[in-house]
């Protein structure tokens, strides 16, 4: 059985790519890991529902802990990647738990950006707490629990990016409307900072893939697009995500390591950095 932590998995993509793992064929025990214990409480419950309907009589109880005939299994875990505190304490419950991870999947993230537009940040607070938590938070959440990483026989670290790239923000159905003159521009769906926060995720994949190409731990960045989630409402379903990333869990991927991979291949905007010196 394969071990998988995936972080802020109690909506969205993150649960999109828990519930993929929990009705796939190959055996896990997911740790669904959620700012609020309790919303990750809740996720499970739905989880345990939402799996055992769609995969049959035969597997009912499905993603219940502690059900023996479980084929495959999750469980809550809180972990708040912006305190160093909790990612620790989650460390703790995994090492005493099952003494390894074989997969982490850094998915957890925040959009500030809402917070300027509204009033109730600076421009400048804006962007450094989304820093702290989206970069940082991943940073620290890595590095914590690496030696459990280490412990796996194939281990695997997943970096969730996002509207990150260049490419995307030129592409003339990104879903922004052009801009009339003069300044402050009026923008319906501010991002930019929670996309350049993304965008370095490129680089924390590409120094994680180089430092760890020795103790054989495969490392990707992977954007699952544009879909609907807290920053795109009415664009297309999380569980392309979820879907997505379960390919990569399962070696659908091995191929394109150290590199920032989308649905139909790899994110070209990041070439200029995939040869890391």
């Amino acid at each position: 059985m394969k071990i998988v932590l995936v972080t802020g998995a109690s909506k969205s993509v993150g649960y999109e790519v828990v519930k993929a793992l929990l009705q796939s064929d190959e055996s896990y025990h997911v740790f669904l890991g959620s700012r609020s214990l309790e919303r990750g409480q809740q996720a499970v419950l739905t989880l345990r529902n939402e799996c055992a309907d769609s995969l049959g009589p035969r597997d009912k109880g499905c993603a219940l802990k502690e059900c023996p005939n479980c084929f495959n299994t999750v469980e809550a875990i809180q972990v708040d990647i912006a305190s160093d505190l909790s990612i620790e304490k989650a460390f703790e419950t995994v090492k005493a738990s099952v003494g390894r991870i074989d997969v982490l999947i850094n998915n957890a993230s925040v959009i500030k950006d809402l917070d300027y537009v509204r009033g109730k940040a600076s421009l400048r607070e804006s962007f450094t707490s989304s820093y702290d938590v989206n970069v940082a938070g991943t940073h620290v959440m890595t590095w914590t629990f690496m030696p459990l990483l280490l412990q796996s026989y194939d281990p695997r670290l997943i970096f969730v990016t996002g509207l990150d790239t260049f490419e995307e923000s030129a592409r003339e159905d990104f879903p922004l409307r052009p801009l009339e003159r003069g300044w402050p521009k009026k923008v319906e769906l501010e991002t930019v900072g929670y996309r350049c926060t993304k965008t370095a995720l490129n680089m924390l994949m590409l120094d994680y893939h180089h430092k760890l190409q020795v103790d054989g731990v495969k490392v990707w960045c992977v954007g699952p697009g544009f879909l609907a989630t807290d920053v795109g409402e009415g664009a297309n379903h999380p569980s392309i995500g979820g879907r997505l990333l379960k390919s990569v869990v399962e070696g659908k991927r091995d191929g394109d390591t150290g590199r920032f991979i989308v649905k139909d291949g790899m994110a070209t905007t990041t070439n200029c950095i995939l040869h890391y010196r």
